[in-house]
Protein backbone atom coordinates (compact mmCIF):
# COMPACT_ATOMS: atom_id res chain seq x y z
CA UNK A 1 0.00 0.00 0.00
CA UNK A 2 1.48 3.39 -0.99
CA UNK A 3 1.56 6.42 1.33
CA UNK A 4 -1.58 8.06 -0.07
CA UNK A 5 -3.55 4.84 0.15
CA UNK A 6 -2.20 4.19 3.65
CA UNK A 7 -3.23 7.66 4.80
CA UNK A 8 -6.72 7.19 3.40
CA UNK A 9 -6.99 3.78 5.05
CA UNK A 10 -5.96 5.26 8.41
CA UNK A 11 -8.72 7.85 8.16
CA UNK A 12 -11.16 5.14 7.14
CA UNK A 13 -9.97 2.98 10.04
CA UNK A 14 -10.70 5.77 12.50
CA UNK A 15 -14.20 6.08 11.05
CA UNK A 16 -14.67 2.31 11.41
CA UNK A 17 -13.86 2.51 15.13
CA UNK A 18 -16.29 5.38 15.64
CA UNK A 19 -19.05 3.62 13.73
CA UNK A 20 -18.45 0.30 15.48
CA UNK A 21 -19.50 1.93 18.77
CA UNK A 22 -22.93 2.64 17.29
CA UNK A 23 -23.25 -0.49 15.17
CA UNK A 24 -26.68 -2.18 15.14
CA UNK A 25 -26.97 -5.07 17.58
CA UNK A 26 -29.24 -7.23 15.44
CA UNK A 27 -28.93 -8.03 11.72
CA UNK A 28 -31.69 -6.98 9.34
CA UNK A 29 -32.88 -10.48 8.41
CA UNK A 30 -36.15 -12.10 7.42
CA UNK A 31 -39.44 -11.06 5.87
CA UNK A 32 -39.96 -8.10 8.25
CA UNK A 33 -36.44 -6.87 9.06
CA UNK A 34 -35.69 -3.97 11.39
CA UNK A 35 -33.74 -1.67 9.06
CA UNK A 36 -31.99 1.23 10.84
CA UNK A 37 -32.41 4.73 9.47
CA UNK A 38 -29.80 5.65 6.88
CA UNK A 39 -26.70 7.47 8.07
CA UNK A 40 -24.58 8.89 5.29
CA UNK A 41 -21.01 7.79 5.88
CA UNK A 42 -19.19 10.59 4.07
CA UNK A 43 -15.90 8.70 3.98
CA UNK A 44 -16.97 5.16 3.09
CA UNK A 45 -16.22 2.55 5.75
CA UNK A 46 -13.41 0.39 4.36
CA UNK A 47 -12.72 -2.81 6.27
CA UNK A 48 -11.65 -6.16 4.87
CA UNK A 49 -9.71 -9.01 6.45
CA UNK A 50 -6.41 -10.12 4.98
CA UNK A 51 -6.93 -13.13 2.71
CA UNK A 52 -4.86 -15.88 4.32
CA UNK A 53 -6.14 -19.20 2.98
CA UNK A 54 -6.36 -22.50 4.86
CA UNK A 55 -3.54 -24.18 6.77
CA UNK A 56 -2.81 -27.88 6.28
CA UNK A 57 -5.69 -29.87 7.76
CA UNK A 58 -7.82 -26.79 8.47
CA UNK A 59 -11.39 -26.73 7.13
CA UNK A 60 -14.56 -24.71 7.58
CA UNK A 61 -16.85 -25.70 10.44
CA UNK A 62 -19.88 -27.72 9.40
CA UNK A 63 -23.23 -27.48 11.18
CA UNK A 64 -24.16 -30.34 13.57
CA UNK A 65 -24.99 -33.48 11.62
CA UNK A 66 -22.89 -32.43 8.64
CA UNK A 67 -19.27 -32.85 7.56
CA UNK A 68 -17.07 -31.09 5.03
CA UNK A 69 -14.19 -32.18 2.81
CA UNK A 70 -12.22 -30.64 -0.05
CA UNK A 71 -13.63 -31.85 -3.37
CA UNK A 72 -10.98 -29.95 -5.36
CA UNK A 73 -7.93 -27.88 -4.42
CA UNK A 74 -5.32 -25.56 -5.91
CA UNK A 75 -7.65 -23.54 -8.08
CA UNK A 76 -7.14 -19.87 -8.90
CA UNK A 77 -9.98 -17.82 -7.43
CA UNK A 78 -12.86 -20.26 -8.07
CA UNK A 79 -16.15 -18.39 -8.24
CA UNK A 80 -18.98 -20.41 -9.78
CA UNK A 81 -19.97 -24.07 -10.13
CA UNK A 82 -22.01 -25.94 -12.74
CA UNK A 83 -22.72 -29.67 -12.39
CA UNK A 84 -23.30 -31.42 -15.72
CA UNK A 85 -25.79 -34.28 -16.16
CA UNK A 86 -22.93 -36.81 -16.44
CA UNK A 87 -21.57 -35.74 -13.04
CA UNK A 88 -18.67 -33.60 -14.24
CA UNK A 89 -18.19 -30.48 -12.14
CA UNK A 90 -17.24 -27.25 -13.91
CA UNK A 91 -15.65 -24.35 -12.03
CA UNK A 92 -15.26 -20.80 -13.35
CA UNK A 93 -11.96 -19.27 -12.20
CA UNK A 94 -11.97 -15.48 -12.53
CA UNK A 95 -11.10 -12.38 -10.54
CA UNK A 96 -11.91 -8.69 -10.53
CA UNK A 97 -9.22 -6.73 -12.35
CA UNK A 98 -8.20 -3.22 -11.33
CA UNK A 99 -8.94 -0.23 -13.51
CA UNK A 100 -7.27 3.16 -13.14
CA UNK A 101 -8.03 4.55 -9.64
CA UNK A 102 -10.27 7.61 -9.74
CA UNK A 103 -9.37 9.13 -6.36
CA UNK A 104 -7.60 8.51 -3.03
CA UNK A 105 -10.40 6.36 -1.66
CA UNK A 106 -10.38 4.28 -4.83
CA UNK A 107 -6.63 3.72 -4.48
CA UNK A 108 -7.05 2.70 -0.85
CA UNK A 109 -9.90 0.37 -1.78
CA UNK A 110 -7.82 -1.31 -4.47
CA UNK A 111 -4.91 -1.83 -2.07
CA UNK A 112 -7.28 -3.29 0.52
CA UNK A 113 -8.89 -5.59 -2.03
CA UNK A 114 -5.51 -6.91 -3.17
CA UNK A 115 -4.64 -7.70 0.45
CA UNK A 116 -7.94 -9.52 0.75
CA UNK A 117 -7.25 -11.50 -2.47
CA UNK A 118 -10.23 -9.86 -4.15
CA UNK A 119 -8.35 -8.06 -6.92
CA UNK A 120 -5.57 -9.13 -9.26
CA UNK A 121 -4.82 -11.14 -12.40
CA UNK A 122 -7.77 -13.22 -13.58
CA UNK A 123 -7.27 -16.83 -14.72
CA UNK A 124 -10.18 -16.40 -17.17
CA UNK A 125 -10.85 -20.11 -17.54
CA UNK A 126 -13.29 -22.87 -16.69
CA UNK A 127 -11.88 -26.14 -15.39
CA UNK A 128 -13.53 -29.56 -15.37
CA UNK A 129 -13.30 -31.83 -12.32
CA UNK A 130 -14.26 -35.50 -12.38
CA UNK A 131 -14.67 -37.76 -9.35
CA UNK A 132 -14.00 -41.03 -11.13
CA UNK A 133 -14.16 -43.35 -8.11
CA UNK A 134 -17.11 -41.68 -6.37
CA UNK A 135 -15.31 -40.98 -3.10
CA UNK A 136 -16.24 -37.29 -2.97
CA UNK A 137 -12.83 -36.06 -4.13
CA UNK A 138 -12.10 -35.17 -7.76
CA UNK A 139 -9.13 -37.03 -9.26
CA UNK A 140 -9.22 -35.67 -12.78
CA UNK A 141 -8.74 -32.03 -13.74
CA UNK A 142 -8.96 -30.59 -17.26
CA UNK A 143 -9.04 -27.10 -18.76
CA UNK A 144 -12.56 -26.99 -20.18
CA UNK A 145 -12.24 -23.58 -21.85
CA UNK A 146 -9.79 -20.70 -21.42
CA UNK A 147 -9.00 -17.21 -22.71
CA UNK A 148 -12.44 -15.96 -21.71
CA UNK A 149 -13.21 -12.51 -20.30
CA UNK A 150 -13.93 -13.03 -16.61
CA UNK A 151 -16.16 -16.08 -17.08
CA UNK A 152 -18.72 -16.71 -14.37
CA UNK A 153 -22.12 -18.23 -15.19
CA UNK A 154 -22.43 -21.52 -17.08
CA UNK A 155 -25.38 -23.45 -18.52
CA UNK A 156 -25.91 -26.48 -20.76
CA UNK A 157 -28.93 -26.73 -23.09
CA UNK A 158 -28.86 -29.86 -25.22
CA UNK A 159 -25.64 -29.76 -27.21
CA UNK A 160 -24.94 -26.08 -26.56
CA UNK A 161 -22.86 -24.82 -23.66
CA UNK A 162 -23.25 -21.19 -22.60
CA UNK A 163 -20.67 -19.07 -20.79
CA UNK A 164 -21.51 -15.80 -19.06
CA UNK A 165 -18.50 -13.57 -19.64
CA UNK A 166 -18.46 -10.05 -18.24
CA UNK A 167 -19.00 -8.65 -21.75
CA UNK A 168 -21.66 -11.10 -22.95
CA UNK A 169 -23.02 -14.61 -23.40
CA UNK A 170 -20.97 -16.96 -25.60
CA UNK A 171 -22.22 -20.31 -26.97
CA UNK A 172 -20.08 -23.39 -27.69
CA UNK A 173 -20.86 -26.78 -29.18
CA UNK A 174 -20.75 -29.55 -26.56
CA UNK A 175 -20.65 -33.34 -26.73
CA UNK A 176 -21.58 -35.46 -23.71
CA UNK A 177 -18.49 -36.44 -21.76
CA UNK A 178 -16.22 -33.91 -23.47
CA UNK A 179 -13.42 -32.60 -21.27
CA UNK A 180 -12.86 -29.44 -23.31
CA UNK A 181 -14.65 -27.10 -25.69
CA UNK A 182 -13.48 -26.42 -29.22
CA UNK A 183 -13.35 -23.11 -31.06
CA UNK A 184 -13.90 -19.56 -29.91
CA UNK A 185 -17.66 -19.76 -29.46
CA UNK A 186 -20.44 -17.53 -30.80
CA UNK A 187 -21.27 -14.21 -29.12
CA UNK A 188 -25.04 -14.09 -28.61
CA UNK A 189 -25.66 -11.24 -26.18
CA UNK A 190 -23.46 -8.27 -25.33
CA UNK A 191 -23.17 -6.79 -21.83
CA UNK A 192 -21.25 -3.74 -20.69
CA UNK A 193 -18.16 -4.78 -18.72
CA UNK A 194 -16.81 -3.05 -15.62
CA UNK A 195 -18.20 -2.37 -12.17
CA UNK A 196 -20.09 -5.39 -10.91
CA UNK A 197 -18.59 -7.81 -13.41
CA UNK A 198 -20.22 -11.19 -12.66
CA UNK A 199 -22.71 -12.63 -15.17
CA UNK A 200 -24.55 -15.59 -13.66
CA UNK A 201 -26.58 -17.86 -15.94
CA UNK A 202 -29.53 -20.17 -15.30
CA UNK A 203 -31.49 -22.31 -17.75
CA UNK A 204 -35.26 -22.45 -17.30
CA UNK A 205 -36.65 -25.84 -16.19
CA UNK A 206 -38.21 -26.41 -19.64
CA UNK A 207 -34.96 -25.52 -21.42
CA UNK A 208 -36.46 -22.71 -23.51
CA UNK A 209 -35.05 -19.64 -21.74
CA UNK A 210 -31.67 -18.56 -20.36
CA UNK A 211 -31.47 -16.01 -17.55
CA UNK A 212 -28.50 -13.78 -16.72
CA UNK A 213 -27.75 -11.52 -13.78
CA UNK A 214 -26.09 -8.20 -14.73
CA UNK A 215 -25.00 -5.85 -11.94
CA UNK A 216 -24.70 -2.08 -11.96
CA UNK A 217 -21.60 -0.17 -12.98
CA UNK A 218 -21.54 1.98 -9.84
CA UNK A 219 -22.90 2.14 -6.31
CA UNK A 220 -25.86 4.50 -6.85
CA UNK A 221 -25.64 5.48 -10.53
CA UNK A 222 -22.79 7.83 -9.64
CA UNK A 223 -21.96 8.40 -13.31
CA UNK A 224 -25.53 8.93 -14.45
CA UNK A 225 -28.28 6.57 -15.57
CA UNK A 226 -27.11 6.49 -19.19
CA UNK A 227 -24.03 4.52 -18.13
CA UNK A 228 -26.33 2.06 -16.34
CA UNK A 229 -28.49 1.23 -19.36
CA UNK A 230 -29.11 -2.52 -19.48
CA UNK A 231 -27.52 -3.01 -16.07
CA UNK A 232 -28.81 -3.65 -12.54
CA UNK A 233 -31.11 -6.16 -14.19
CA UNK A 234 -31.92 -9.77 -14.94
CA UNK A 235 -31.94 -10.59 -18.63
CA UNK A 236 -33.91 -13.31 -20.41
CA UNK A 237 -32.70 -14.92 -23.64
CA UNK A 238 -34.94 -17.10 -25.78
CA UNK A 239 -32.95 -20.24 -26.66
CA UNK A 240 -34.60 -20.80 -30.05
CA UNK A 241 -34.36 -17.26 -31.43
CA UNK A 242 -31.32 -16.18 -29.37
CA UNK A 243 -33.03 -12.83 -28.77
CA UNK A 244 -32.60 -11.22 -25.35
CA UNK A 245 -34.44 -8.64 -23.27
CA UNK A 246 -34.45 -7.20 -19.75
CA UNK A 247 -36.85 -9.25 -17.61
CA UNK A 248 -36.65 -7.23 -14.38
CA UNK A 249 -34.70 -4.14 -13.32
CA UNK A 250 -33.78 -1.98 -10.34
CA UNK A 251 -31.70 -4.86 -8.93
CA UNK A 252 -28.34 -3.31 -7.98
CA UNK A 253 -26.28 -6.49 -8.25
CA UNK A 254 -28.30 -9.68 -8.82
CA UNK A 255 -25.92 -12.63 -8.77
CA UNK A 256 -27.16 -16.11 -7.86
CA UNK A 257 -30.31 -17.35 -9.63
CA UNK A 258 -32.51 -20.33 -8.78
CA UNK A 259 -35.98 -21.69 -9.53
CA UNK A 260 -38.34 -22.68 -6.72
CA UNK A 261 -40.04 -25.84 -8.01
CA UNK A 262 -43.41 -25.56 -6.20
CA UNK A 263 -44.42 -22.31 -7.88
CA UNK A 264 -41.90 -22.28 -10.72
CA UNK A 265 -40.83 -18.77 -9.69
CA UNK A 266 -37.36 -17.40 -10.44
CA UNK A 267 -35.45 -16.18 -7.36
CA UNK A 268 -32.26 -14.17 -7.00
CA UNK A 269 -29.93 -12.81 -4.32
CA UNK A 270 -29.08 -9.11 -4.62
CA UNK A 271 -26.25 -7.02 -3.18
CA UNK A 272 -27.61 -3.64 -2.10
CA UNK A 273 -25.97 -0.17 -2.04
CA UNK A 274 -23.14 1.03 0.17
CA UNK A 275 -22.56 4.08 2.33
CA UNK A 276 -25.70 4.24 4.51
CA UNK A 277 -24.69 2.15 7.53
CA UNK A 278 -23.85 -1.35 8.71
CA UNK A 279 -27.37 -2.78 8.24
CA UNK A 280 -28.80 -0.24 5.82
CA UNK A 281 -30.05 -1.45 3.47
CA UNK A 282 -29.89 -5.25 3.77
CA UNK A 283 -28.92 -7.52 0.91
CA UNK A 284 -31.85 -9.72 -0.02
CA UNK A 285 -33.38 -12.85 -1.51
CA UNK A 286 -36.41 -12.22 -3.70
CA UNK A 287 -38.68 -13.73 -6.29
CA UNK A 288 -38.44 -12.05 -9.69
CA UNK A 289 -41.53 -10.75 -11.47
CA UNK A 290 -41.60 -10.13 -15.21
CA UNK A 291 -41.36 -6.38 -15.78
CA UNK A 292 -40.74 -5.84 -12.08
CA UNK A 293 -38.77 -2.86 -10.77
CA UNK A 294 -36.99 -3.29 -7.41
CA UNK A 295 -35.96 0.24 -6.55
CA UNK A 296 -32.30 0.79 -7.43
CA UNK A 297 -30.95 3.42 -7.38
CA UNK A 298 -33.84 5.59 -6.20
CA UNK A 299 -35.04 3.61 -3.19
CA UNK A 300 -34.63 0.36 -1.26
CA UNK A 301 -36.80 -2.18 0.57
CA UNK A 302 -39.85 -0.88 -1.18
CA UNK A 303 -40.27 2.90 -1.03
CA UNK A 304 -37.46 3.95 1.35
CA UNK A 305 -35.91 6.78 -0.65
CA UNK A 306 -32.14 7.21 -1.00
CA UNK A 307 -31.89 11.00 -1.02
CA UNK A 308 -28.35 10.90 -2.39
CA UNK A 309 -29.90 10.08 -5.78
CA UNK A 310 -31.90 12.40 -8.08
CA UNK A 311 -35.39 10.95 -7.79
CA UNK A 312 -37.98 9.49 -10.15
CA UNK A 313 -41.25 9.46 -8.21
CA UNK A 314 -43.04 7.20 -10.68
CA UNK A 315 -40.41 4.48 -10.35
CA UNK A 316 -40.33 4.79 -6.57
CA UNK A 317 -44.08 4.32 -6.49
CA UNK A 318 -43.92 0.99 -8.31
CA UNK A 319 -40.80 -0.38 -6.63
CA UNK A 320 -41.35 -3.95 -5.40
CA UNK A 321 -40.34 -4.75 -1.85
CA UNK A 322 -38.02 -7.79 -1.70
CA UNK A 323 -39.19 -11.02 -0.07
CA UNK A 324 -36.45 -11.77 2.45
CA UNK A 325 -33.63 -9.69 3.97
CA UNK A 326 -30.19 -11.29 4.37
CA UNK A 327 -28.44 -8.69 6.53
CA UNK A 328 -26.45 -5.63 5.60
CA UNK A 329 -23.53 -6.01 3.18
CA UNK A 330 -23.29 -9.81 3.51
CA UNK A 331 -22.41 -9.95 -0.20
CA UNK A 332 -24.76 -12.87 -0.76
CA UNK A 333 -23.63 -14.26 -4.12
CA UNK A 334 -24.21 -18.01 -4.42
CA UNK A 335 -27.73 -19.43 -4.65
CA UNK A 336 -29.18 -22.84 -5.35
CA UNK A 337 -32.37 -24.72 -4.59
CA UNK A 338 -31.81 -27.56 -2.12
CA UNK A 339 -34.44 -30.33 -2.34
CA UNK A 340 -35.58 -31.94 0.89
CA UNK A 341 -33.37 -34.92 1.71
CA UNK A 342 -30.21 -33.42 0.21
CA UNK A 343 -28.71 -32.71 3.65
CA UNK A 344 -29.86 -34.57 6.79
CA UNK A 345 -31.84 -32.37 9.14
CA UNK A 346 -32.52 -29.73 6.50
CA UNK A 347 -35.88 -29.31 4.73
CA UNK A 348 -36.26 -27.90 1.24
CA UNK A 349 -34.96 -24.38 0.74
CA UNK A 350 -32.23 -22.17 -0.65
CA UNK A 351 -28.50 -22.41 0.07
CA UNK A 352 -26.73 -19.03 -0.10
CA UNK A 353 -23.00 -18.37 -0.28
CA UNK A 354 -22.26 -15.14 1.59
CA UNK A 355 -18.96 -13.75 0.36
CA UNK A 356 -18.71 -11.26 3.23
CA UNK A 357 -18.69 -7.53 3.78
CA UNK A 358 -16.02 -4.93 3.09
CA UNK A 359 -17.77 -1.69 4.06
CA UNK A 360 -19.17 -2.02 7.56
CA UNK A 361 -17.62 -1.57 11.00
CA UNK A 362 -18.34 -5.14 12.12
CA UNK A 363 -17.96 -7.75 9.39
CA UNK A 364 -20.93 -9.78 8.18
CA UNK A 365 -21.43 -12.78 5.93
CA UNK A 366 -18.41 -15.07 5.43
CA UNK A 367 -20.53 -18.24 5.65
CA UNK A 368 -22.78 -20.64 3.76
CA UNK A 369 -26.35 -20.38 5.00
CA UNK A 370 -29.72 -22.02 4.36
CA UNK A 371 -33.17 -20.40 4.18
CA UNK A 372 -36.05 -22.89 4.61
CA UNK A 373 -39.04 -22.70 2.24
CA UNK A 374 -42.62 -23.86 2.59
CA UNK A 375 -45.38 -23.38 0.05
CA UNK A 376 -42.99 -21.62 -2.30
CA UNK A 377 -41.96 -18.95 0.24
CA UNK A 378 -39.23 -18.46 2.87
CA UNK A 379 -40.58 -19.97 6.08
CA UNK A 380 -38.14 -19.32 8.89
CA UNK A 381 -34.85 -17.95 10.13
CA UNK A 382 -31.62 -18.67 8.22
CA UNK A 383 -29.47 -21.56 9.40
CA UNK A 384 -25.72 -21.95 9.10
CA UNK A 385 -24.32 -24.75 6.94
CA UNK A 386 -20.62 -23.76 6.94
CA UNK A 387 -18.88 -21.18 9.14
CA UNK A 388 -15.30 -20.61 10.29
CA UNK A 389 -14.16 -18.65 7.24
CA UNK A 390 -13.30 -15.60 9.32
CA UNK A 391 -10.90 -15.33 12.28
CA UNK A 392 -12.53 -14.39 15.59
CA UNK A 393 -10.78 -11.01 15.64
CA UNK A 394 -11.83 -10.34 12.00
CA UNK A 395 -8.21 -9.77 10.98
CA UNK A 396 -7.95 -12.58 8.42
CA UNK A 397 -10.22 -14.69 6.27
CA UNK A 398 -9.26 -18.29 5.58
CA UNK A 399 -11.82 -18.44 2.78
CA UNK A 400 -14.80 -16.65 1.28
CA UNK A 401 -17.93 -18.46 0.04
CA UNK A 402 -19.21 -17.82 -3.47
CA UNK A 403 -21.11 -20.21 -5.77
CA UNK A 404 -23.02 -23.22 -4.46
CA UNK A 405 -24.57 -26.22 -6.22
CA UNK A 406 -26.09 -29.58 -5.37
CA UNK A 407 -23.44 -32.25 -5.94
CA UNK A 408 -23.63 -34.93 -8.64
CA UNK A 409 -24.85 -37.52 -6.11
CA UNK A 410 -27.83 -35.38 -5.04
CA UNK A 411 -26.77 -35.89 -1.40
CA UNK A 412 -24.19 -33.14 -1.06
CA UNK A 413 -23.54 -29.46 -1.65
CA UNK A 414 -20.50 -28.06 -3.44
CA UNK A 415 -19.30 -24.55 -2.61
CA UNK A 416 -16.61 -22.43 -4.25
CA UNK A 417 -14.16 -20.69 -1.91
CA UNK A 418 -12.25 -17.99 -3.80
CA UNK A 419 -9.74 -17.09 -1.05
CA UNK A 420 -9.02 -20.68 -0.02
CA UNK A 421 -8.91 -21.75 -3.71
CA UNK A 422 -10.96 -24.81 -2.79
CA UNK A 423 -14.26 -26.43 -3.74
CA UNK A 424 -15.76 -27.68 -0.48
CA UNK A 425 -18.17 -30.61 -0.32
CA UNK A 426 -20.81 -30.81 2.44
CA UNK A 427 -22.59 -34.08 3.29
CA UNK A 428 -24.24 -35.81 6.22
CA UNK A 429 -21.85 -36.71 9.02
Amino acid sequence: MDLLARATAVVGGTMVLLRRMNAPKEPAVGTTPAIPNAKKQGIMTLKMPTGKGWSEGQTPKAAPGLKVNAFARDLKHPRWIEVLPNGDVLVAEALQEAGPPKNLLDRAAQATMRRARALGHSANRITLWRDEDGDGVAERREVFVENQRQPFGMALAGSTFYVGNTDGIVAFDYEDGATSLKGEGRRLVEFKPGGHWTRSLLLSPDGTKLYAGVGSLTNIADEGMETEEGRAAIWEMDIASEKARVLASGLRNPVGLAFEPTTGALWTVVNERDGLGDETPPDYLTSVKEGGFYGWPYCYWGQIVDDRVPQDASLVARAIRPDYALGGHTASLGLCWVPEGTLPGFPAGMAIGQHGSWNRSTLSGYKLIFVPFEGGRPSGSPRDILTGFLADDESVSYGRPVGVAVGPDGKSLLMADDVGDVIWRVTGA
